[in-house]
């Protein structure tokens, strides 16, 4: 199970009140005026299998980069082998689809399958983040052996054009990278050859005590610093920015603790050649979510005792660690899932008066509770651009059955007011926005469930990848296709997927909290962050 969202599974297994939808704040708090946004929806579809995804943000990107490019991974219909890594790049969001799953790239509606390293046709590749120069990065089997794990080994990739780059390791098996910066930085972790019993990599994902150090790394230019530790055998890195900079996680010794079983694990910044130790709320684990541009870091870190749950979200502002938890005012974060340059952060929290966490925009010390879309009771922001646009999922109070919506200057507006009628589709996770407002993410046809109106989790199934255009952005072209979301800001329900009424009954307080857990445990998914979690 994901560790990062324990603390909030504790919490809501404790609303035993939950009954009953209850009503929305959101339009009570829309202090915006109701524009007419108009978005065009594109379904990438697949390269022949069941699946494709957008990566998680938490997990590094951007999946959409600021010209509108974005990445993924998509499903071929070339079944996977017993080597196949699905703990790395095979099997989809959950790691479970049994087909070779190849990165691509979408741009100005054209899906490009970008190949794999040979045996392209039988390795699996993921792509994790896109610059505006158009460079890619991600990871790719290189079908050999990994004589530790017994599965195939992955390797950091970047894409250039048309060809693939191995980026190597430091004489290790394995190495992945996550994001890229505008400068064409990429930021990931290799393995080394040196013995480590408790390898991030070989311990934390397999169990495995015969494994090598796993080091965080800065790629430019064909070179991969080594970027040190905090004084443990491990790190790895998971963000840079167009600084340079760098946020990870540090094993800062090497004694694994009774509770973790791990040695204690700090997120860092590295800046200009020197690792700094973020510190921690308490506890030995701890792990960032996202790094903006001005060498800020959200994330969450355990609390003193280490106690299953007790995990806060931290904001690491370039003096100290802020539990944004206990020091906000107007309510009580959850989860800090992203920031952006203006230093405002998005995620779950608490609310008085609220019996389940609302998604909320954090700034200053202060906790805004963005609602629901109109009629639901729980909602998550994921991302949030420059433009202090956000987007995230929302969900009915009855079936938890989740849709994504767009926070705009206080309005929320289901994703689904885009979707052409008669078509099936349901948009479920919204992960990435760019400065020009457009969003990628996942949903589910009308086909993956059976008939039945498609619930959160088959997308890790048979959900698409998809991405909606603003009509006024030069990449929609003609307006065929654009839908009009004004309606959506008066009356949210009005965007439900056709049957969603008729399939809601009262589900106990159990039912309730079991399924809301089931969604937040997807909030990481595929290997990005390295930690048990």
């Amino acid at each position: 199970m994901n560790s990062r969202f324990l603390k909030l599974y504790l919490l809501l297994a404790a609303l035993a009140t939950i009954m009953l939808p209850v009503p929305s704040t959101a339009q009570e708090q829309q202090g915006g005026t109701a524009e007419k946004p108009r978005y065009k929806l594109f379904d990438l579809g697949t390269f022949g299998g069941p699946e494709s995804f957008i990566n998680p943000s938490v997990n590094g990107g951007p999946d959409i980069s600021r010209r509108g490019t974005v990445v993924g991974a998509s499903a071929t219909s070339t079944p996977t082998s017993r080597h196949s890594n699905t703990v790395g790049v095979c099997g989809g969001l959950d790691g479970t689809v049994p087909f070779v799953f190849h990165a691509f790239k979408w741009d100005d509606g054209d899906m490009t399958d970008l190949g794999a390293l040979p045996p392209t046709v039988t390795n699996c590749s993921n792509a994790q983040a896109v610059n505006a120069r158009g460079e890619i990065v991600g990871n790719s089997e290189n079908g050999v052996i990994d004589p530790v794990t017994g599965i195939n080994e992955f390797r950091a990739v970047i894409w250039k054009g048309d060809g693939i780059e191995e980026l190597g390791t430091f004489g290790g098996n394995v190495s992945q990278t996550t994001q890229i910066n505008e400068l064409g930085q990429a930021a990931g972790f290799a393995q080394n050859t040196i013995p480590d019993p408790f390898s991030i990599y070989y311990f934390q994902f397999f169990q495995s005590s015969g494994g090598t150090q796993t080091r965080a790394f800065l790629w430019e230019k064909g070179h991969m610093q080594d970027l040190g530790t905090l004084g443990g055998p491990d790190a790895s890195a998971i963000f840079v920015n167009n600084r340079g900079q760098v946020a990870g996680a540090s094993y800062t010794n090497s004694t694994p603790n009774a509770t973790t079983t791990i040695p204690t694990e700090d997120p860092f910044l590295w800046d200009n050649g020197r690792m700094i130790d973020l510190g921690s709320l308490g506890g030995t684990l701890g792990f960032p979510n996202a790094l903006n541009n001005r060498g800020q870091v959200v994330g969450q870190s355990n609390l003193a005792g280490d106690q299953p749950g007790n995990f806060d979200p931290f904001l690491w502002d370039g003096e100290k660690l802020i539990d944004l938890f206990t020091t906000s005012v107007g309510g009580n974060p959850l989860t800090a899932n992203a920031i952006n340059d203006a230093g405002e952060i998005v995620g779950t929290a608490l609310f008085p008066n609220q019996t389940a966490p609302h998604a909320y925009l954090w700034k200053d010390g202060v906790a805004k509770d963005l609602g629901t879309v109109n009629g639901d009771c729980f909602s998550e922001a994921f991302a949030i651009n420059s433009r202090g646009q956000v987007v995230g999922q929302s969900f009915s109070c009855v079936t938890l059955i989740g849709r994504t919506f767009l926070w705009d200057n206080g309005n929320m507006i289901d994703l689904n007011a885009f979707v052409p009628p008669g078509s099936g589709l349901q948009l479920v996770e919204a992960v990435a926005i760019n400065d020009h407002g457009e969003i990628a993410g996942d949903l589910v046809p009308p086909d993956c469930g059976g008939g039945i109106v498609p619930t959160q989790g088959n997308d890790a199934q048979c959900g698409h990848a998809f991405v909606l255009i603003p009509c006024d952005d030069e990449v929609a072209g003609s307006s065929d296709g654009c839908r009009d979301g004004a309606q959506v800001v008066e009356d949210s329900t009005s965007a439900r997927p056709s049957g969603l009424a008729a399939t809601q009954t009262s589900l106990t307080p159990t039912q309730i909290r079991d399924r809301v857990r089931a969604f937040l445990a997807k909030r990481n998914r595929r290997f990005g962050t390295l930690s048990p979690r």
